[in-house]
């Protein structure tokens, strides 16, 4: 079967799913699966559609997009088609926490995570053999105040050589720069702990600990040039109490972090996840 993925982004009127199903059955295609949204606040329609193409049709994805484009126009619509078949590219990052690192390739592994992983890069050496051992080259690329710009450099080379559509920032403690913020604005997901309150700066956990907090909790989010104020995808919380230890409290928040990220990853992979400004509109 030949499916694809269409969503779309454009001010809210009237006629848009319309116009958009009449050029799909004008195709020849058929609607697997359509979810829709109309944010009130900011006057946004958001849609996403799943369907077939008939396996003895001729049309191209480049010809798809070429006859939609006339559909487009008249709504200010901004569009992407992605190929159902073909599996984003995602290159993951990591330091020296490897609880994320772990979780996803074992999701990937097991066919979990609809994405191909074809490199790990880390500014720590602690993670190559857990690379070796799901086959995924791993490059260590060291971090130099000095020389931070070539580190970067190293990093679009990986990104533009291995054709990379996604990178995963699974606990990678370094910021990056705003130049690659931009360039890669929609595709870097990062992860977070986020308590309430919000605990900042070396061991958050601990601090937490200190404060007898009730809940912890973890936001995967779009990365941007402001450092943990990028569009969040996904979060969730945990519920703990005074009787865990500091590192009980450690284990389960990173339990959460894995979760969270996970799903984030999914979806962006699925192509349910639409930019709104600030926000996302996350299809589930």
């Amino acid at each position: 079967m030949r499916d694809y993925i269409l969503t779309i982004s454009c001010p809210d009127t009237t006629g848009i799913v319309y116009n958009v199903s009449k050029f799909l059955f004008d195709q020849q295609c058929n609607i697997l699966d359509s979810a829709q949204f109309g944010d009130e606040s900011t006057n946004l329609f958001f849609l996403r559609v799943h369907f077939s193409l008939p396996l003895e049709s001729n049309l191209t994805e480049v010809e798809l997009q070429t006859n939609f484009a006339k559909v487009a126009e008249p709504f200010a619509m901004k569009y992407q088609f992605f190929d159902a078949r073909v599996k984003p590219r995602v290159l993951l990052m990591v330091s020296k926490f490897g609880h994320c690192l772990n979780d996803l390739l074992f999701r990937w592994k097991s066919g979990q995570l609809p994405c191909e992983i074809p490199a790990i890069v880390s500014n720590h050496q602690d993670f190559a053999l857990l690379a070796a051992s799901y086959g995924v080259p791993f490059y260590h690329l060291p971090v130099k105040a000095e020389a931070k710009e070539l580190q970067e450099t190293q990093i679009r080379q990986i990104i533009e050589r291995e054709k990379i559509d996604l990178v995963v920032l699974a606990r990678y403690m370094q910021i990056l720069s705003p130049e690659l913020c931009r360039d890669m604005l929609g595709r870097v997901i990062n992860i977070h702990h986020s308590f309430l309150p919000s605990f900042k700066g070396a061991k958050p956990y601990q601090q937490a600990f200190d404060r007898g907090v009730k809940l912890i909790g973890a936001t995967a989010h779009y990365v941007t040039s402001d450092l943990d104020e990028g569009p969040i995808i996904e979060q969730d919380v945990a519920r703990v109490d005074h009787s865990l230890t500091p590192e009980e409290l450690t284990a389960r928040g990173r339990d959460t972090e894995c979760m969270v990220l996970a799903r984030a990853v999914k979806w962006h992979c699925e192509h349910r996840v639409v930019l709104n400004g600030s926000k996302t509109v996350v299809f589930q």
